[in-house]
Protein backbone atom coordinates (compact mmCIF):
# COMPACT_ATOMS: atom_id res chain seq x y z
CA UNK A 1 0.00 0.00 0.00
CA UNK A 2 1.06 3.39 -1.22
CA UNK A 3 -0.32 7.25 -0.78
CA UNK A 4 1.24 10.17 -2.45
CA UNK A 5 -0.32 12.63 0.48
CA UNK A 6 0.06 12.44 4.26
CA UNK A 7 -3.51 12.47 4.70
CA UNK A 8 -3.97 9.56 2.12
CA UNK A 9 -1.77 7.73 4.69
CA UNK A 10 -3.40 8.61 7.95
CA UNK A 11 -6.88 7.85 6.41
CA UNK A 12 -5.92 4.18 5.39
CA UNK A 13 -4.42 4.24 9.42
CA UNK A 14 -7.59 5.09 10.81
CA UNK A 15 -9.29 2.06 8.82
CA UNK A 16 -6.50 -0.71 9.03
CA UNK A 17 -6.98 -1.66 12.63
CA UNK A 18 -10.29 -2.69 14.62
CA UNK A 19 -9.51 -0.67 17.52
CA UNK A 20 -8.20 2.90 18.29
CA UNK A 21 -6.26 2.85 20.99
CA UNK A 22 -4.92 -0.74 21.21
CA UNK A 23 -2.16 -1.36 23.80
CA UNK A 24 0.46 -3.94 23.94
CA UNK A 25 4.11 -3.20 22.65
CA UNK A 26 4.35 -6.98 21.14
CA UNK A 27 3.31 -6.09 17.34
CA UNK A 28 4.59 -2.64 17.30
CA UNK A 29 8.22 -3.67 18.78
CA UNK A 30 8.13 -6.91 15.66
CA UNK A 31 7.70 -3.92 13.01
CA UNK A 32 10.46 -1.78 15.26
CA UNK A 33 13.12 -4.68 14.77
CA UNK A 34 12.36 -5.26 10.81
CA UNK A 35 12.68 -1.65 10.26
CA UNK A 36 15.81 -0.52 11.65
CA UNK A 37 17.95 -4.01 12.30
CA UNK A 38 21.32 -2.03 12.58
CA UNK A 39 19.99 1.42 14.22
CA UNK A 40 21.50 3.11 17.31
CA UNK A 41 19.25 4.46 19.77
CA UNK A 42 20.05 8.28 19.95
CA UNK A 43 19.97 9.13 24.40
CA UNK A 44 16.11 8.95 25.20
CA UNK A 45 14.24 10.59 27.48
CA UNK A 46 10.68 8.66 27.87
CA UNK A 47 7.87 11.19 29.39
CA UNK A 48 4.77 9.82 30.82
CA UNK A 49 2.12 11.38 33.38
CA UNK A 50 -1.71 12.19 33.42
CA UNK A 51 -1.14 16.45 33.31
CA UNK A 52 2.15 18.20 32.42
CA UNK A 53 3.91 15.41 29.87
CA UNK A 54 4.07 18.04 26.93
CA UNK A 55 5.08 20.84 29.17
CA UNK A 56 8.57 18.92 30.59
CA UNK A 57 9.06 17.93 27.13
CA UNK A 58 8.97 21.43 25.79
CA UNK A 59 11.44 22.41 28.58
CA UNK A 60 13.88 19.39 27.91
CA UNK A 61 13.52 20.26 23.85
CA UNK A 62 14.49 24.01 24.52
CA UNK A 63 17.29 23.64 27.08
CA UNK A 64 18.93 21.57 24.66
CA UNK A 65 18.18 23.53 22.03
CA UNK A 66 19.74 26.08 23.71
CA UNK A 67 22.76 24.07 24.22
CA UNK A 68 23.02 23.34 20.68
CA UNK A 69 22.22 20.24 20.67
CA UNK A 70 20.21 18.50 17.82
CA UNK A 71 16.80 17.35 19.13
CA UNK A 72 13.84 15.21 18.30
CA UNK A 73 10.89 15.51 20.44
CA UNK A 74 7.96 13.20 19.63
CA UNK A 75 4.44 14.28 20.85
CA UNK A 76 0.58 13.48 21.08
CA UNK A 77 -2.29 15.08 20.07
CA UNK A 78 -1.12 17.32 17.50
CA UNK A 79 -3.70 20.54 17.87
CA UNK A 80 -3.53 21.75 13.99
CA UNK A 81 -1.50 19.25 12.04
CA UNK A 82 -0.25 15.91 12.65
CA UNK A 83 2.72 17.06 11.75
CA UNK A 84 3.46 18.88 15.61
CA UNK A 85 3.79 15.55 16.70
CA UNK A 86 7.20 14.55 15.43
CA UNK A 87 9.47 17.93 15.17
CA UNK A 88 13.34 18.12 14.84
CA UNK A 89 14.93 21.49 16.42
CA UNK A 90 11.69 22.82 17.04
CA UNK A 91 10.20 22.46 13.37
CA UNK A 92 7.79 20.15 12.39
CA UNK A 93 8.86 17.78 9.81
CA UNK A 94 7.58 17.86 6.11
CA UNK A 95 4.48 15.68 4.89
CA UNK A 96 7.42 14.31 2.52
CA UNK A 97 9.34 12.70 5.52
CA UNK A 98 6.65 11.49 7.08
CA UNK A 99 4.92 9.76 4.37
CA UNK A 100 8.73 8.09 3.56
CA UNK A 101 8.69 6.65 6.73
CA UNK A 102 5.08 5.68 6.49
CA UNK A 103 6.14 3.61 3.51
CA UNK A 104 9.00 2.32 5.21
CA UNK A 105 7.35 0.71 7.58
CA UNK A 106 4.85 -0.65 5.72
CA UNK A 107 7.05 -2.12 3.40
CA UNK A 108 8.78 -4.68 6.47
CA UNK A 109 5.12 -4.76 8.06
CA UNK A 110 4.03 -8.10 6.88
CA UNK A 111 0.94 -8.35 8.16
CA UNK A 112 1.10 -7.04 11.50
CA UNK A 113 -1.66 -5.36 12.35
CA UNK A 114 -0.74 -0.93 13.44
CA UNK A 115 -2.94 1.06 15.70
CA UNK A 116 -2.79 5.03 13.93
CA UNK A 117 -0.53 5.91 16.88
CA UNK A 118 1.66 2.66 16.34
CA UNK A 119 2.57 4.00 12.39
CA UNK A 120 3.14 7.57 14.36
CA UNK A 121 5.29 6.34 16.76
CA UNK A 122 7.67 3.92 14.60
CA UNK A 123 7.45 6.83 12.22
CA UNK A 124 8.94 9.50 14.50
CA UNK A 125 11.83 6.78 15.98
CA UNK A 126 12.66 6.04 12.41
CA UNK A 127 12.83 9.76 11.29
CA UNK A 128 14.96 10.56 14.15
CA UNK A 129 17.45 7.75 14.14
CA UNK A 130 17.77 9.01 10.28
CA UNK A 131 18.30 12.55 11.22
CA UNK A 132 21.32 11.64 13.64
CA UNK A 133 19.45 13.12 16.56
CA UNK A 134 21.77 13.97 19.53
CA UNK A 135 18.90 13.25 21.80
CA UNK A 136 15.03 12.09 21.13
CA UNK A 137 12.40 13.06 23.96
CA UNK A 138 9.38 10.41 23.80
CA UNK A 139 6.07 11.18 25.27
CA UNK A 140 4.33 8.23 26.02
CA UNK A 141 0.42 8.88 24.42
CA UNK A 142 -1.21 6.34 27.31
CA UNK A 143 -0.47 5.15 30.49
CA UNK A 144 3.00 3.97 30.41
CA UNK A 145 3.76 0.01 30.31
CA UNK A 146 2.20 -1.22 27.30
CA UNK A 147 2.43 2.42 25.18
CA UNK A 148 3.98 1.84 21.54
CA UNK A 149 6.47 4.41 23.13
CA UNK A 150 7.59 1.78 25.55
CA UNK A 151 9.41 -0.48 23.15
CA UNK A 152 12.28 1.65 23.47
CA UNK A 153 14.48 1.89 26.60
CA UNK A 154 14.78 4.88 27.76
CA UNK A 155 18.34 6.56 29.57
CA UNK A 156 15.82 8.58 31.80
CA UNK A 157 12.44 7.75 32.54
CA UNK A 158 10.56 10.97 33.80
CA UNK A 159 6.37 10.79 34.56
CA UNK A 160 5.31 14.48 35.33
CA UNK A 161 2.20 13.78 37.79
CA UNK A 162 -0.65 10.79 38.50
CA UNK A 163 -4.35 11.99 38.53
CA UNK A 164 -7.42 9.75 37.53
CA UNK A 165 -7.84 10.14 33.53
CA UNK A 166 -8.56 7.63 30.85
CA UNK A 167 -10.02 5.05 33.30
CA UNK A 168 -11.13 2.63 31.27
CA UNK A 169 -7.66 1.32 30.01
CA UNK A 170 -5.94 2.56 33.30
CA UNK A 171 -8.16 1.49 36.27
CA UNK A 172 -9.81 4.59 38.10
CA UNK A 173 -7.77 5.05 40.96
CA UNK A 174 -4.25 7.12 41.64
CA UNK A 175 -2.35 3.29 42.42
CA UNK A 176 -3.76 1.38 39.62
CA UNK A 177 -2.73 4.24 36.84
CA UNK A 178 0.54 4.71 39.10
CA UNK A 179 1.18 1.41 38.93
CA UNK A 180 0.77 1.45 34.82
CA UNK A 181 2.92 4.81 34.15
CA UNK A 182 5.81 3.12 35.93
CA UNK A 183 6.03 1.05 33.42
CA UNK A 184 8.48 3.29 31.62
CA UNK A 185 11.08 2.63 34.24
CA UNK A 186 13.94 0.21 33.73
CA UNK A 187 16.66 -1.48 35.82
CA UNK A 188 19.00 0.75 37.01
CA UNK A 189 18.21 3.88 35.06
CA UNK A 190 17.02 6.95 36.77
CA UNK A 191 13.45 7.65 37.14
CA UNK A 192 12.35 11.05 37.96
CA UNK A 193 8.90 11.87 39.32
CA UNK A 194 7.56 15.48 39.76
CA UNK A 195 4.24 14.26 41.56
CA UNK A 196 4.57 15.68 45.50
CA UNK A 197 2.41 12.39 46.43
CA UNK A 198 3.66 9.19 44.00
CA UNK A 199 0.82 6.21 44.56
CA UNK A 200 2.28 3.62 46.63
CA UNK A 201 2.24 1.45 43.64
CA UNK A 202 5.00 3.87 41.82
CA UNK A 203 6.97 3.64 44.54
CA UNK A 204 7.24 -0.27 44.68
CA UNK A 205 7.27 -0.83 40.72
CA UNK A 206 10.87 1.65 40.51
CA UNK A 207 11.67 -0.63 43.84
CA UNK A 208 10.78 -3.83 41.98
CA UNK A 209 12.60 -2.68 38.72
CA UNK A 210 15.51 -1.57 40.85
CA UNK A 211 15.09 1.85 39.20
CA UNK A 212 17.09 5.12 40.52
CA UNK A 213 14.36 6.75 41.86
CA UNK A 214 14.18 10.82 42.26
CA UNK A 215 11.12 12.37 43.71
CA UNK A 216 10.43 16.01 43.65
CA UNK A 217 10.22 17.23 47.58
CA UNK A 218 12.92 14.54 48.59
CA UNK A 219 15.96 14.10 45.97
CA UNK A 220 15.40 17.15 43.85
CA UNK A 221 13.52 20.30 44.81
CA UNK A 222 12.91 24.23 43.35
CA UNK A 223 12.38 27.13 46.02
CA UNK A 224 10.77 30.46 44.75
CA UNK A 225 12.32 34.02 45.96
CA UNK A 226 11.60 37.29 45.51
CA UNK A 227 13.74 37.77 42.42
CA UNK A 228 13.45 33.94 40.14
CA UNK A 229 13.64 31.14 42.10
CA UNK A 230 16.75 28.44 42.47
CA UNK A 231 16.71 24.40 41.71
CA UNK A 232 18.34 21.94 44.31
CA UNK A 233 19.28 18.63 43.38
CA UNK A 234 21.61 15.82 45.18
CA UNK A 235 25.17 18.66 45.72
CA UNK A 236 23.62 20.57 42.72
CA UNK A 237 22.57 24.36 43.01
CA UNK A 238 21.44 26.40 39.99
CA UNK A 239 20.19 29.87 41.15
CA UNK A 240 18.81 32.94 39.48
CA UNK A 241 16.14 30.81 37.15
CA UNK A 242 14.02 33.23 35.13
CA UNK A 243 10.45 32.47 35.98
CA UNK A 244 9.18 29.46 33.58
CA UNK A 245 7.32 31.08 30.65
CA UNK A 246 4.48 28.42 30.80
CA UNK A 247 2.31 30.14 33.42
CA UNK A 248 0.96 28.51 36.80
CA UNK A 249 2.03 27.32 40.06
CA UNK A 250 2.89 23.56 38.19
CA UNK A 251 5.30 25.05 35.98
CA UNK A 252 7.65 25.17 38.39
CA UNK A 253 7.40 21.17 39.33
CA UNK A 254 7.43 20.55 35.19
CA UNK A 255 10.41 22.54 34.98
CA UNK A 256 12.71 21.33 37.83
CA UNK A 257 12.04 17.45 36.90
CA UNK A 258 13.39 18.17 33.30
CA UNK A 259 16.22 20.67 34.28
CA UNK A 260 17.11 17.33 36.57
CA UNK A 261 16.51 15.19 34.14
CA UNK A 262 18.94 17.25 31.79
CA UNK A 263 21.84 16.76 35.00
CA UNK A 264 21.35 13.15 35.25
CA UNK A 265 22.45 13.11 31.23
CA UNK A 266 24.80 15.58 31.66
CA UNK A 267 27.76 13.14 31.43
CA UNK A 268 26.47 12.30 27.85
CA UNK A 269 24.96 15.54 26.97
CA UNK A 270 26.86 18.42 29.02
CA UNK A 271 24.05 21.29 29.50
CA UNK A 272 25.04 24.69 30.85
CA UNK A 273 23.34 26.52 33.51
CA UNK A 274 22.83 29.79 31.07
CA UNK A 275 20.92 26.53 28.65
CA UNK A 276 19.01 26.02 31.05
CA UNK A 277 17.68 29.92 31.93
CA UNK A 278 17.50 30.23 28.06
CA UNK A 279 14.95 27.02 27.63
CA UNK A 280 12.87 27.94 30.54
CA UNK A 281 12.09 31.56 28.77
CA UNK A 282 12.24 30.69 25.10
CA UNK A 283 9.79 27.29 26.16
CA UNK A 284 6.35 27.90 24.20
CA UNK A 285 3.32 25.36 24.11
CA UNK A 286 0.22 26.01 22.00
CA UNK A 287 -3.27 25.16 23.74
CA UNK A 288 -1.84 25.53 27.50
CA UNK A 289 -2.91 28.79 29.12
CA UNK A 290 -2.28 30.23 25.76
CA UNK A 291 -3.45 33.90 25.69
CA UNK A 292 -4.85 35.10 22.76
CA UNK A 293 -4.87 39.24 22.94
CA UNK A 294 -8.05 40.55 20.87
CA UNK A 295 -10.66 43.29 22.07
CA UNK A 296 -11.51 40.42 25.00
CA UNK A 297 -8.91 38.38 25.68
CA UNK A 298 -9.03 35.22 24.36
CA UNK A 299 -7.36 31.95 27.16
CA UNK A 300 -7.06 28.58 25.86
CA UNK A 301 -6.62 25.67 27.42
CA UNK A 302 -6.35 22.12 26.81
CA UNK A 303 -7.38 21.10 30.74
CA UNK A 304 -10.01 18.47 30.31
CA UNK A 305 -9.65 16.20 33.69
CA UNK A 306 -10.14 17.59 37.36
CA UNK A 307 -6.48 18.12 38.39
CA UNK A 308 -6.07 20.04 35.27
CA UNK A 309 -9.03 22.27 35.64
CA UNK A 310 -8.03 22.95 39.51
CA UNK A 311 -4.88 24.38 38.10
CA UNK A 312 -6.99 26.57 35.48
CA UNK A 313 -8.68 27.92 38.61
CA UNK A 314 -5.69 28.88 40.06
CA UNK A 315 -4.27 30.55 37.08
CA UNK A 316 -7.36 32.34 36.48
CA UNK A 317 -7.41 33.88 40.74
CA UNK A 318 -3.89 34.59 39.78
CA UNK A 319 -4.08 36.50 36.56
CA UNK A 320 -7.55 37.59 35.96
CA UNK A 321 -9.16 37.89 39.03
CA UNK A 322 -11.67 40.36 38.71
CA UNK A 323 -13.08 39.29 34.91
CA UNK A 324 -16.10 38.03 33.85
CA UNK A 325 -15.10 34.86 32.56
CA UNK A 326 -17.52 33.39 29.37
CA UNK A 327 -16.52 29.75 28.58
CA UNK A 328 -16.59 27.80 25.43
CA UNK A 329 -16.32 24.29 26.46
CA UNK A 330 -16.62 20.86 25.34
CA UNK A 331 -15.39 17.92 26.28
CA UNK A 332 -15.05 13.93 25.39
CA UNK A 333 -17.84 11.79 26.72
CA UNK A 334 -15.54 9.32 28.23
CA UNK A 335 -14.27 12.22 31.15
CA UNK A 336 -15.10 13.10 34.12
CA UNK A 337 -17.19 15.95 32.90
CA UNK A 338 -19.29 16.48 35.94
CA UNK A 339 -16.27 16.86 38.20
CA UNK A 340 -14.43 19.34 35.33
CA UNK A 341 -17.90 21.63 35.53
CA UNK A 342 -18.21 21.28 39.61
CA UNK A 343 -14.56 22.84 39.64
CA UNK A 344 -15.09 25.57 37.17
CA UNK A 345 -18.13 26.52 37.65
CA UNK A 346 -17.65 29.31 40.89
CA UNK A 347 -15.43 30.69 38.31
CA UNK A 348 -17.63 31.08 34.90
CA UNK A 349 -20.03 33.91 34.49
CA UNK A 350 -21.43 32.30 31.72
CA UNK A 351 -21.15 28.74 29.60
CA UNK A 352 -21.89 28.04 26.23
CA UNK A 353 -21.65 24.53 24.57
CA UNK A 354 -20.00 23.95 21.59
CA UNK A 355 -20.45 20.31 19.66
CA UNK A 356 -17.83 18.89 18.71
CA UNK A 357 -17.55 16.69 15.43
CA UNK A 358 -15.19 13.73 16.44
CA UNK A 359 -17.54 10.36 17.52
CA UNK A 360 -15.73 10.73 21.00
CA UNK A 361 -17.29 14.06 22.32
CA UNK A 362 -19.87 14.34 24.37
CA UNK A 363 -23.78 15.36 23.00
CA UNK A 364 -25.35 18.05 23.56
CA UNK A 365 -28.51 15.94 24.71
CA UNK A 366 -25.69 14.41 27.52
CA UNK A 367 -24.76 17.89 28.62
CA UNK A 368 -27.95 19.33 28.69
CA UNK A 369 -28.74 16.56 31.23
CA UNK A 370 -25.57 17.07 33.34
CA UNK A 371 -26.17 21.01 32.90
CA UNK A 372 -29.41 20.49 34.54
CA UNK A 373 -27.95 18.01 37.29
CA UNK A 374 -26.01 20.54 38.49
CA UNK A 375 -28.62 22.99 38.82
CA UNK A 376 -26.67 25.43 36.42
CA UNK A 377 -29.11 27.55 34.59
CA UNK A 378 -26.33 29.72 32.88
CA UNK A 379 -25.48 28.01 29.70
CA UNK A 380 -26.38 28.52 26.23
CA UNK A 381 -27.05 25.81 24.00
CA UNK A 382 -28.23 25.32 20.29
CA UNK A 383 -24.53 25.97 18.48
CA UNK A 384 -23.77 24.17 15.03
CA UNK A 385 -19.99 24.15 16.11
CA UNK A 386 -17.18 25.76 17.86
CA UNK A 387 -17.70 28.97 15.42
CA UNK A 388 -20.85 30.27 16.71
CA UNK A 389 -20.64 29.28 19.70
CA UNK A 390 -17.57 31.38 20.20
CA UNK A 391 -19.53 34.12 18.45
CA UNK A 392 -22.09 34.19 20.64
CA UNK A 393 -20.08 34.33 23.95
CA UNK A 394 -18.35 36.97 22.64
CA UNK A 395 -21.24 39.01 21.73
CA UNK A 396 -22.39 39.16 24.99
CA UNK A 397 -18.98 40.00 26.71
CA UNK A 398 -17.73 43.46 26.94
CA UNK A 399 -14.32 45.13 28.06
CA UNK A 400 -12.53 43.97 30.89
CA UNK A 401 -14.06 40.45 30.64
CA UNK A 402 -12.33 37.13 29.51
CA UNK A 403 -13.09 34.46 26.86
CA UNK A 404 -12.11 30.94 28.46
CA UNK A 405 -11.84 27.97 25.82
CA UNK A 406 -11.29 24.47 27.32
CA UNK A 407 -11.74 21.22 28.20
CA UNK A 408 -10.74 19.61 24.53
CA UNK A 409 -7.32 19.18 22.38
CA UNK A 410 -10.36 19.16 19.50
CA UNK A 411 -11.97 22.66 20.89
CA UNK A 412 -8.88 24.41 20.99
CA UNK A 413 -7.72 22.99 17.74
CA UNK A 414 -10.94 24.48 16.21
CA UNK A 415 -10.37 27.72 17.87
CA UNK A 416 -6.89 28.03 16.91
CA UNK A 417 -8.16 27.05 13.16
CA UNK A 418 -10.57 30.19 13.28
CA UNK A 419 -7.67 32.50 13.99
CA UNK A 420 -5.55 30.85 11.57
CA UNK A 421 -8.47 32.18 9.23
CA UNK A 422 -8.84 35.33 10.19
CA UNK A 423 -5.09 36.42 10.28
Amino acid sequence: MHFDTLQGWLNWQESLHPLTIDLGLERAARVFKSLNPQAVKPPTITVAGTNGKGSCVAYLDTIYRAQGYRVGAYTSPHILKYNERIKIDGKSVSDEVICAAFARIEAVRSGTSLSYFEFGTLAALDIFWRAGVDVQLLEVGLGGRLDAVNIIDPDIALISSICIDHVEWLGGTREAIGGEKAGIFRAKTPAVVGDLDPPQSLLAKAKDQQARLFCLGKEFNYQKLTNGWQWSGGNRQIDNLPEPALKGEHQYRNASSAILATQLLSETLPVSDDAIRQGLQNVTLPGRFQLIDDDVPVLLDVGHNPQAVRTLVEYLHEYFPNNRVHAIFSMMKDKDIAGVIDIMKPVISQWFFAPLTTPRAVSELAMREIFSQKSLTNVSFGYSGFAEAFSAAKNQSQKGDLLLVFGSFFLVSDCLAEFEKVS
